[in-house]
């Protein structure tokens, strides 16, 4: 099979263009007619394989937002009767994410090629994830993607509502700990050197903890261009860390045990995630093998993945959903007893969105209460760090007098 670029003319008259595969050109200008397009102009693709490699690497990163209003304008098109072709026509003149709006003009030439819309998303893995393609592989299959499409626009919107709560939770930390680390690295710099000139005109004997702050003064000034540019490029060696395989094990493992209502957080973020996700693909009609599958990979915490490829190997071997979650410590026994209702109601997507409902609302509360743990404990830590050394400082001058004396 050859691929061949192709301008045609649809029944209303609209010029398009995009891309078929057939055996030669003729064939090519044939499958055109049948699809109701009259070919203006055919050229074969060089090299057969290079059109799908291209299309496979245009992967480039949307914004939530942006895709959050695709999906939901896709849908409202498509519930008004227009084609999926005809849907991404408009998509393509309207949606101002430019890298979107290049990904939707490759989705049209896909379609328009012959291929389903999930098919031609799965070209582009980093735009669409693996919930948003099994989903619409589910709306196609059940003849509902208006209503599978705009049912993830909500839970686009659900997810990225927790992330700016987490992501708002940390900025005031991270503020802190940052004006915290440059006072540090100001005053071992620059403070501390003078009192060390001083105190070395005395003669005298420094207290320890004075001593220890001025050995921490000379190694810093000493060796600068080494313990800096580790300390500055620490964050980004931190991503790349957690970035393999193990690292994200170890981490993810660490947030569940973190104490002072860090951990009881990570898990509720976790839980509502996982619920909502699997509320969504559950509702779609996905299979719940699948379902289970993509929900770990959603879940965004390597124990909950882990726990759920077991509980997803005890429902392949024929257990129900809530007996295998129910002896997994890691889910909490709310759930498991939610999720036994909802099968034995028949109403299990019901069931697990009342549980994302109630963890979100919980996500609210926690994060409430660990910004007013987390306030006055960065508080106190600010004023340790520059309280040691400003007391380290001013500890000598007590015996001032004494070493004046002495050096008279």
């Amino acid at each position: 099979m050859t691929s061949f670029t192709y301008t045609a003319i649809n029944a209303q008259g609209m010029e398009m263009d995009g891309v078929i595969s057939a055996g030669d050109l003729a064939a090519a200008r044939e499958a055109l007619r049948r699809q109701g397009l009259l070919a203006q102009q055919l050229k074969a693709v060089d090299g057969g394989g290079s059109l799908s490699e291209t299309r496979i690497s245009i992967g480039k990163r949307v914004r939530p937002k942006a895709l959050q209003i695709f999906s939901r304008q896709f849908a409202t098109m498509i519930e008004a009767g227009l084609n999926v072709v005809q849907a991404l026509v408009v998509l393509e003149e309207q949606t101002a994410d430019l890298s979107l709006a290049e990904v939707v003009t490759q989705l049209r030439h896909d379609v328009e090629a012959g291929l389903l819309l999930s098919e031609a998303m799965k070209r582009h893995p980093k735009v669409f994830s693996r919930l948003y393609i099994a989903m619409v592989e589910a709306g196609e299959a059940a003849g509902i993607l208006d209503l599978v499409l705009d049912r993830v626009a909500l839970q686009i919107e659900k997810a990225e509502a927790i992330r700016r709560r987490v992501k708002g939770a940390m900025i005031y930390p991270t503020m802190v700990l940052t004006f915290a680390t440059f006072v540090l690295i100001g005053m071992l710099m620059f403070l501390v050197p003078i009192f060390v000139r001083i105190f070395a005109q005395l003669n005298g004997q420094l207290p320890t903890l004075t001593q220890a702050v001025v050995h921490a003064s000379n190694g810093l000034r000493s060796y600068w261009y080494i313990i800096l540019p580790l300390l500055f490029s620490s964050p980004f060696i931190f991503r790349w860390w957690k970035g393999t395989e193990r690292g994200r094990q170890q981490w993810d493992r660490f947030l569940l045990r973190v104490p002072m209502q860090i951990g009881p957080t990570v898990r509720k973020v976790t839980m509502a995630r996982f619920s909502r996700t699997l509320s969504t693909l559950v509702a779609a009609g996905v299979d719940i093998i699948k379902a289970l599958e993509i929900t770990g990979q959603a879940a965004g915490n390597y124990v909950v993945q882990s726990a759920l490829e077991q509980v997803r190997e005890k429902v392949h071997a024929g257990a129900g959903l809530s007996e295998p979650l129910a002896d997994n410590d890691v889910f909490p026994p709310m759930v498991a007893q939610m999720m036994k209702i909802g099968e034995e109601s028949g109403e299990l997507e019901k069931m697990l969105s009342k549980v994302a409902d109630f963890y979100e609302d919980e996500v609210d509360a926690a994060i409430a209460s660990l910004t007013s743990i987390i306030e006055p404990l960065m508080m106190i830590l600010v004023g340790a760090v520059v309280g040691v050394i400003v007391i380290s400082m001013y500890l000598p001058m007590f015996k001032m007098l004494q070493l004046v004396n002495q050096s008279g």
